[in-house]
């Protein structure tokens, strides 16, 4: 069984930004206050089991991952983790930017970039590698949770090398709003979160930043409990 509490590295926004607010209200959670929130009328009226089809994603707040959930290793503490987030983000380094929209990947609905973005590609893979020392090793039982006989063959090693399979050039910066949805339920949801995004006017977005996420069992959820802005 996973070992708990696990922690996470994470884009979001900003406590203050309108992006985190426009993913918080949808999602019915906030990670930096750890409040629930009420879902917006739109959505309820495109969905009235909304709760149901964010249910995934609420569980992690409105993020993108940069270096999946672990358990810490043996040795490794909480505050030797926050320590090495503050050195990574005071590390210069090329700050990412992407031009954001709203779409559907792999069946479910996100804020992605519109193009790749190499310097994104970098800083993800940078973070895999800078924080893999305070992962725990994965269990047979989380293993198996990644269903490694679905995966390819680079997806596969990088489970086996990372703990987790769609990292490297596996990589999709994705903030996830919706769990999966079959086609015909994906269109009508899609139309209104993309007029929801389109009211941000957010033509720009800058990674700059890093969050400290912890989950303190199995059934909580995640919550920001540090933050870090990179340095260029």
């Amino acid at each position: 069984m996973t070992g708990f509490p696990r922690y996470a590295i994470y884009f979001a926004a900003g406590s203050d930004s309108a992006l985190s607010r426009y993913g918080a209200e949808l999602l019915g959670y906030d990670a930096y206050a750890g409040d629930e929130l009420p879902f917006p009328r739109q959505a309820l009226d495109i969905a009235p089991d909304w709760r149901d089809i964010t249910a995934d994603p609420r569980k992690y707040g409105f993020h993108a991952t940069l270096k999946a959930p672990m358990a810490l290793a043996p040795g490794q503490t909480e505050a030797g983790l926050a320590v090495a987030c503050a050195a990574f983000a005071g590390t210069p380094r090329p700050i990412p930017t992407i031009r954001p929209i709203v779409d559907s990947i792999s069946g479910f609905i996100a804020v992605i970039p519109a193009e790749p973005t190499n310097t994104l590609q970098q800083l993800a893979a940078d973070c895999v590698r800078a924080f893999d020392s305070f992962r725990a090793p994965l269990t047979a039982e989380d293993r198996a949770r990644r269903r490694p006989e679905k995966l390819s063959e680079r997806q596969h090693d990088h489970l086996d090398r990372w703990g987790y399979p769609y990292v490297m050039e596996e990589f999709r910066f994705h903030m996830t709003l919706t769990g999966r949805l079959d086609a015909e339920r994906r269109g009508p949801v899609l139309e209104m979160l993309r007029k929801r995004f389109a009211a941000l006017k957010l033509d720009a977005l800058t990674i700059d930043r890093i969050a400290l996420f912890r989950q303190d069992d199995a059934k909580a959820r995640f919550r920001i409990i540090g933050e870090w802005a990179l340095t260029r």
